[in-house]
């Protein structure tokens, strides 16, 4: 008798645990990290170096994400601060840097339409309503008729409205700049919470505004891919994505993929005079 009350005190002391939850977690990473062609070689670190080279030396560095490499060179110490030419990198006044919210929006607005449309949808947008708290509460149709321009209106002003919502409810005010103290796995999971947001604008939110080391595939970057046959002709856009980040050096993921998202857009428009 009391051998069995000695057990089962010693199990009532025992500290609880959550198993199930940490497997869901530990699985969560072990997806997000796991390359799904191990076995296929490439790109190698020095195909993508070439790449990038040869791509820079012929396009120069494309004007509509310069702002956001100035970014990134804004984060190095002082003097690897450099740009192309040799010049140091002049401070950015932070008083105009995008917040983390404006940069997720824009992604959005950003999905199936040129840049210039989107950029147009975004302006109407903070034109109509000054702040996130005004789009919030405004009626979802308006929100449709602000950035109409951009394509896909309702779909689009359903996932702005959507996310706001949920972030209100979550964090009490709509602001996403915390998460630029999380990691990477860290915000991947914090905004795929957001109905209607994929990992492509993920990424992108990753690249652009919080300036970390990944490397985006939208349908620029994933045709390339195969025809360059950096991955297997089977592949599809979200392995593809798991693939390349896995084998493209953190160093280039930036330069590279702006690069070869303004390389197809040009030979599309008929204006390249070669191939990769």
């Amino acid at each position: 008798m009391q051998k069995r009350d000695r057990k089962r005190k010693l199990k009532s002391t025992k500290p609880e645990t959550k198993p199930k939850k940490s497997a869901k977690i530990n699985n969560a990473n072990i997806i997000i990290k796991q390359d799904p062609y191990p076995t296929h070689p490439r790109p190698t670190p020095e195909e993508c170096r070439a790449i990038r080279d040869s791509l820079l030396a012929f396009h120069g560095f494309p004007q509509e994400f310069a702002k956001y490499r100035k970014h990134r060179l804004n984060l190095l110490p002082h003097e690897l601060a450099v740009d192309d030419d040799g010049a140091k990198s002049e401070p950015l006044d932070n008083a105009k840097a995008e917040s983390v919210l404006d940069g997720l929006v824009k992604t959005v607005l950003s999905q199936n339409t040129t840049e210039v449309n989107s950029q147009r949808a975004f302006d109407n947008l903070k034109s109509d309503f000054p702040t996130w708290e005004h789009v919030l509460a405004a009626e979802l149709k308006c929100i449709e008729n602000a950035i109409r321009c951009g394509g896909l209106a309702p779909t689009k002003a359903s996932c702005i409205k959507n996310m706001l919502n949920c972030l209100m409810e979550k964090n009490g005010k709509l602001c996403l700049e915390y998460l630029r103290d999380m990691s990477v796995d860290e915000i991947k999971s914090e905004l795929s919470h957001f109905k209607g947001i994929g990992p492509k604008t993920v990424a992108c939110v990753l690249m652009f505004h919080l300036q970390q080391d990944d490397f985006p595939v939208d349908t620029h970057v994933f045709e390339i891919a195969k025809t360059l046959g950096w991955v297997p002709q089977a592949a599809d856009r979200n392995k593809t994505y798991l693939h390349l980040n896995q084998r493209i050096p953190n160093e280039l993921k930036f330069d590279l993929n702006c690069l070869l998202y303004t390389h197809v857009a040009v030979e599309r428009e008929g204006k390249s005079l070669g191939s990769l």
